[in-house]
C-alpha cells in the first residue's frame, strides 16, 4: 500500500471508531441527564419528609410517614447517586478513548 492509502485507511479506521464512541456518549449524557432529574426530585422528597418528621411530635405519624414516604424515598434516593456515579464513571471512560484516538490522529498527521 502507498503512504497515502495507510493514511487513510487509518484515518478512515479512527474516524469510525471515535465516531462510535461519540455515540455511546452522546446516549450516556442522554441517560445522565434523566438519572440527573429523577435524582433532584427524590432529593427534594427526601428532604420534604425529613424536615416534616423533625417537625413532628406524634410517634405514630412519624412511622407512618418513614414507613410510606422516607425510607422509599431515601432507598430510591441513594440508589440513584449510585447509577450516576456509574454514569459519571462510564462518560469519564469513553471521554479517554476520544482524547487518546485524537492523540493518535494528531501524531499520525504529523508523520505525513
Amino acid at each position: 500500500m502507498e503512504e497515502t492509502e495507510v493514511k487513510s485507511y487509518l484515518q478512515k479506521s479512527l474516524d469510525e471508531w471515535k465516531e462510535d464512541i461519540t455515540q455511546v456518549l452522546d446516549q450516556i449524557g442522554l441517560e445522565y441527564e434523566e438519572v440527573a432529574q429523577e435524582l433532584k426530585v427524590y432529593s427534594y422528597k427526601y428532604g420534604i419528609t425529613k424536615q416534616v418528621i423533625q417537625s413532628t411530635v406524634n410517634d405514630e405519624i412519624i412511622e407512618s410517614i418513614r414507613e410510606r414516604y422516607h425510607r422509599p424515598f431515601e432507598e430510591q434516593y441513594n440508589q440513584l447517586k449510585e447509577y450516576i456515579k456509574d454514569l459519571e464513571e462510564k462518560r469519564r471512560v469513553f471521554q479517554m478513548f476520544i482524547h487518546k484516538i485524537d492523540e493518535v490522529t494528531r501524531k499520525e498527521a504529523s508523520r505525513y
